[in-house]
């Protein structure tokens, strides 16, 4: 099985809003009759909102979506179908062959249709994050980085119940921006607004001092920062379809 993650762009004339019920309403299944399994969506909505100050922008426009799913083969020629229903769901995608290692599983909000009735909604809210490596150094050390040092440093100072690296093996679609990897990170509703609360630190100015500066050393240690696109998601998973 191959992992595929695409993101999608919606068209000029529709409202984020508009464009992520259209998804819900038909893309997962969509998705899951041309071969897809395990598909998750991840969309800018009303609930995220009020976590617009956490976007980080290098594509204009930006994604306004992000579809993660899996294939018994990614290439090509098993693709169209897949391929076709991402495109009728939206203006424009690029889709991206990645290598997924689950840091934190999600075992202590597992999604419910409790949370959202009929949605499948996942508690809290999901950082999306296109990040790219650093120029100046290898591909190799970046990974390095990210995988020992960078891995620790993110789970001992955030609140973070889900963190999943997925290292972008090679891009599907043609003119997809050259991103080094996609992370996902699931939070409580609160970190959208509450840094002590993103940091695992409310209530102790010393620990929020020191988690937020001890990530953005790491972080600064392997990612340009000119080239990553991070959006607040609301996620919904759709693994119960197939």
């Amino acid at each position: 099985m191959e992992k595929v993650i695409a993101a999608l762009w919606a068209p000029p004339h529709q409202s984020r809003e508009e464009f992520g019920a259209a998804l819900l309403g038909t893309l997962p299944q969509a998705l899951v009759a041309a071969g897809a399994s395990r598909v998750r969506l991840n969309l800018r909505d009303a609930t995220v909102a009020p976590g617009e100050a956490l976007v980080q922008q290098w594509q204009a426009p930006q994604q306004a979506a992000v579809v993660q799913f899996w294939m018994p083969s990614a290439n090509a020629r098993f693709r169209t179908e897949v391929d076709a229903a991402l495109a009728a769901h939206s203006a424009w995608f690029a889709a991206w062959l990645v290598c997924e290692s689950e840091i934190i599983p999600n075992t202590a909000h597992p999604c419910s249709t409790n949370v959202s009735p009929g949605k499948h909604r996942t508690w809290g809210w999901s950082q999306a994050s296109f990040i790219t490596f650093r120029p100046d150094i290898t591909r190799e050390e970046a990974v390095a980085h990210w995988h020992s040092h960078h891995t620790r440093v993110a789970i001992e100072t955030q609140s973070n119940f889900e963190y999943v690296q997925n290292l972008i093996v090679r891009p599907l679609t043609e003119g997809a921006p050259a991103y080094s990897a996609f992370v996902e990170e699931c939070f409580p509703l609160e970190a959208l607004e509450q840094p002590e609360v993103f940091f695992d630190a409310v209530g102790n100015p010393e620990k929020f001092k020191a988690n937020l500066d001890a990530m953005m050393a790491s972080c600064h240690a392997f990612i340009d920062f000119t080239r990553n696109d991070i959006i607040p998601t609301s996620q919904f998973d759709f693994a119960h379809l197939g």
